[in-house]
């Protein structure tokens, strides 16, 4: 008997859709699929006395929550209304075999311009915890930023005390200005950008600024609870202290992963991290209030918003007027307190049990080696420049490579065989070509090269890169954040790295697994990662001044032999340059 050119249709489309997309298939036994549409909008918003117009996902700043289990597959639909080109970033994300929905201009997509929209499509693969999504192009992170929750799968627990209630606490940043034209300036004067007026908890800068009483975040908490604080720092350009006036906190969570739980007063987040902390209330209900705190760890050369974003503690209690409650500040450490952050970085661990691996990675195929630091580019003929002097602007790079964006995206061009366009080159060096003393007396030429370099790496080669921090205008430290993977953070220090007497002491049984990693001041880290995920995965500074001089680079991994370790091919509305 034939079969009918009907029930042939359907059967071709149904492989159709599973060679594309072989996740929805697999994702009818591990979890639902939720829908979100990020309408991009803008709003006027008013901080500090000063109303303009924002951009913001539904109207909302910060962005709202997208929420999720382990498991889940997310469908998002970004509909673009402004002006500006649009892009979100999923960031943490390890988007296995979906890099289509990454999210950084110009290396996974173009941007989605003015009344076009694209579906962000990916499932979400052994991963539960905090992270969060922001806009991926110029300075919009700014205000286009929400949390990203995901849940473990249903009738899974956490490995800690189940709390009495969760909380998304979000640090920004707020400018007067519009984010846009600051950093446009700088770009074009060469100078450093002007500094934001202001910090924030969900995007609210409290009450030490001017004119923002009523813009305070207020916790409200009952005695005797455990909560479950998800903090985030979204801030452009800052890492941010935070402590909450006489309270303890226990870290069970950073970046997504679970760690060995430990208690701190203070603190450290940087710029692209999450951290899950438990809060225990006091029995009961005490007669202050208490104030929750975040100020910037500073180690740079180059000026930084140095104020202090303030929240309210505050105990519900059925009677008693709580202005008379005496109001309690946190301590928090100095601004450069360099030693106290290198100590509480150290505290992180994963759990490395049987149900949460520390997969590190045990012999390694390749080593890298990359100078992170600033440096200059030569100032235009006939123009002044701001920079370190009036001939130079101000640039960043890695290993002397300020990376510059192509004009088409990275992915695309790799996806189909575009290398012959000059679109990028597979040339970025391993090692810094003219080796010098990293944490020493600078050189006296700090001019960095210009290129759109990649490193190309097989599929699951086993990788091994060295950080180091160079003193070229001045030690500062770095969030490097790497996209589409996570890495085991296995040692670290001050000075320039000893590659004969440093590696024998990585740990290599129980280091923390994240996706942002400070690069220490006047120091180096190492970290080890599996290319288990074929793409073009960019890594860069978080700080968004240095990724706007360039300080960043990607990997272009190559599909596997087999068929689920390719690259599907791209989706239909991908949107084009």
């Amino acid at each position: 008997m034939g079969t009918s050119p009907a029930i042939v249709m359907i059967l071709f489309v149904a492989v159709g859709c599973f060679v594309a997309y072989p996740e929805a298939v697999t994702a009818k036994h591990t979890g639902i699929t939720r829908h979100y549409t990020f309408n991009i909008k803008l709003k006027n918003t008013t901080r500090l006395c000063h109303t303009k117009s924002i951009v913001t996902v539904n109207g909302k700043f910060p962005g709202p929550r997208v929420i999720t289990r382990e498991g889940d597959r997310l469908v998002v639909k970004v509909v673009n209304h402004v002006p500006n080109n649009i892009s979100i970033h999923w960031h943490g994300v390890r988007q296995l075999r979906s890099g289509w929905a990454d999210g950084p201009s110009y290396i996974t997509q173009c941007p989605v311009q003015t009344g076009h929209s694209y579906v962000y499509n990916f499932t979400i693969t052994g991963q539960r915890g905090t992270l969060f999504w922001h806009a991926h192009i110029s300075w919009l992170r700014a205000t286009v930023y929400g949390p990203l929750i995901i849940l473990p799968r249903r009738n899974e627990s956490y490995p800690f005390v189940k709390p009495y209630k969760e909380v998304p606490i979000l640090f920004g940043e707020w400018f007067n200005a519009d984010p846009e034209a600051v950093i446009n300036q700088s770009l074009q004067t060469g100078g450093g950008p002007n500094v934001s007026d202001a910090y924030t908890f969900n995007g609210l800068p409290g009450p030490l600024y001017n004119c923002s009483a009523k813009d305070t975040y207020k916790l409200k908490v009952k005695p005797g609870k455990t909560y479950l604080l998800r903090l985030i720092n979204a801030a452009l350009n800052d890492e941010l202290f935070f402590s909450i006036a006489g309270h303890s906190l226990t870290v069970v969570e950073a970046d997504a992963v679970y760690v060995k739980p430990f208690e701190t007063n203070v603190l450290m987040i940087t710029s692209g991290q999450t951290t899950n902390v438990l809060l225990k209330t006091k029995p009961k209900a005490p007669n202050a209030t208490f104030l929750m705190l975040a100020r910037p760890y500073a180690t740079g050369m180059g000026t930084f918003d140095n104020t202090t974003v303030a929240g309210i503690l505050e105990y519900e209690t059925p009677s008693s007027s709580l202005k008379n409650r005496p109001l309690l500040k946190p301590g928090l450490p100095a601004i450069n307190a360099t030693n106290f952050v290198a100590n509480f970085t150290s505290k992180f661990r994963s759990l490395a049990t049987a149900k949460f691996p520390a997969n590190v990675p045990q012999k390694v195929d390749k080593k890298f080696f990359f100078t992170v630091g600033l440096g200059t580019k030569p100032c235009p003929k006939n123009q002044t420049c701001q920079g370190p002097t009036n001939t130079t602007k101000f640039a960043a790079a890695m290993n002397n490579i300020s990376f510059a964006l192509p004009r088409t995206a990275l992915l695309q061009s790799h996806f189909f065989s575009q290398y012959s366009k000059g679109v990028y080159t597979t040339d970025f060096p391993a090692f810094p070509l003219i080796p010098f003393n990293y944490t020493g007396t600078p050189p006296n030429n700090t001019l960095v090269n210009n290129g759109t370099k990649l490193v190309v790496i097989p599929f699951n080669t086993s990788v091994e890169l060295v950080l180091q921090d160079t003193s070229i205008l001045g030690a500062e430290s770095h969030p490097l954040h790497l996209h589409g993977y996570n890495f085991y953070v296995v040692g670290q220090g001050f000075g320039n790295f000893d590659p004969e007497n440093d590696p024998p002491k990585f740990n290599l049984v129980d280091p923390v697994e994240r996706n942002t990693v400070v690069v220490p001041s006047g120091g180096w880290v190492a970290i080890r990662f599996q290319a288990d995920n074929p793409g073009v995965w960019l890594m860069h500074c978080h700080f968004d001044v240095h990724q706007s001089w360039g300080l960043g680079m990607a990997w272009m991994v190559l599909d596997g032999e087999l068929p689920n370790q390719k690259l599907p091919p791209p989706p239909s509305d991908l949107p084009k340059c």
